[in-house]
């Protein structure tokens, strides 16, 4: 099911940007937005949503001021041009705080968190949706699209600084991501960070030794600091 999200911010170009990068995102559902929060309250009392987006700063209702009489609390991610609020935004069960100007690949970030909290904590819960199991697969953005992977067919991917090159069996993808971000973000049970500058899928793994993990016929480096780690995982497998 469709993650339900709305916009408020009082500058129309705002909300026109979320409405954007939500759209290219097929698991996103846009409910609403607005440039008003008093009509935004009134629609967000009677239409539970998932993801609420919200400015901080507006003219007669604050972001805070609108989350206290909601009678729900939907996951909250800021969006404000003043980085100030952010200690004080985190009283409201906040997934995230993005400041302005916001590009796309911090958008992506922040709705790689959505995840971890929505299946235990649904919007309506004197109605919860059933737990979803973990997606198979997962969206990067290459070049101007945003291409989706099953993670069965990620062999291991390769940090490039501040891209990465995924290699599946069809051929590498380079993606403008971090590879720790990519470490937190993919499941545990499937992924495991072997260097620095290496992810490999557990399910890919041909052989291993003291000093490499062969996957695809390519031997790929064990660093020493994570072998400890490799290893632990190895054995609960």
């Amino acid at each position: 099911m469709a993650i339900r999200c709305f916009v408020l911010d009082d500058e129309p170009p705002a909300t026109d940007l979320l409405k954007d990068y939500i759209g290219r995102l097929p698991d996103l559902q846009l409910v609403g937005l607005s440039n008003s929060p008093t009509q935004a309250l009134l629609f967000l009392q009677q239409n539970p949503i998932d993801v609420l987006f919200l400015d901080i700063q507006m003219p007669r209702l604050t972001g805070f001021d609108l989350l206290r009489p909601l009678g729900y609390r939907p996951k909250v991610i800021f969006t404000t041009a003043f980085r100030e609020h952010a200690l004080d935004s985190y009283e409201f069960d906040v997934v995230d705080f993005l400041v302005k100007p916001i590009s796309f690949e911090r958008f992506l970030q922040s709705v790689g968190k959505i995840y971890r909290f929505l299946p235990t904590t649904p919007a309506q819960p004197e109605a919860p949706e059933p737990i979803r199991p973990a997606k198979d697969y997962q969206y990067f953005k290459v070049d101007k699209e945003m291409v989706k992977l099953d993670l069965d067919d990620i062999l291991w991917i390769e940090s490039l600084k501040d891209y990465v090159r995924i290699h599946t069996a069809t051929g590498p993808l380079v993606s403008y991501l971090r590879i720790s971000y990519l470490e937190e973000k993919l499941p545990p049970n499937r992924f495991v960070r072997i260097h620095k500058s290496f992810i490999v899928s557990l399910e890919h793994i041909q052989a291993i030794s003291a000093t490499y993990i062969r996957v695809n016929n390519e031997e790929i480096p064990v660093g020493r600091i994570y072998k400890a780690k490799l290893d632990e995982v190895l054995q609960r497998r």
